[in-house]
């Protein structure tokens, strides 16, 4: 396995552990629709949501959050709303994006992002 993907496992990790020291009920991790994957999908209370993780083991070219694009966000919401689909889901949903930083030591430093974006209408 490469070093990034290894990277992007313990990332997913380390989001998994934030996310359920924070009370979220995790539901699926790595749930695939066609060409896109969402590494999470969760409860937050109420609100079903999507969290798109990014990890890196450095910010000199940006913080792992700058690296989603408009159409990474695309296939998220398109998944989404798949999934929404699937388990029937019609209340509030949110798209968060967790990014972390990794030092030499492999400790993670977690930013969260709620709303992180926003589908268009």
């Amino acid at each position: 396995m490469a070093k990034q993907q290894k990277l992007g496992l313990l990332g997913e990790d380390a989001a998994c552990q934030y996310l359920q020291s924070i009370g979220y009920q995790l539901l699926e991790r790595n749930w695939r629709f066609s060409k896109a994957e969402i590494d999470i999908i969760a409860m937050d209370g109420k609100v079903l949501v999507f969290v798109e993780v990014k990890a890196k083991s450095y910010t000199f070219f940006g913080a792992p959050e700058e690296s989603i694009s408009a159409y990474k966000e695309n296939l998220i919401i398109d998944a989404a709303n798949q999934y929404m689909l699937k388990v029937n889901h019609e209340w509030e949903i949110r798209f968060d994006i967790i990014s972390i930083v990794f030092d030499k030591s492999l400790q993670p430093t977690i930013s969260h992002f709620k709303d992180a974006f926003f589908p268009t209408i």
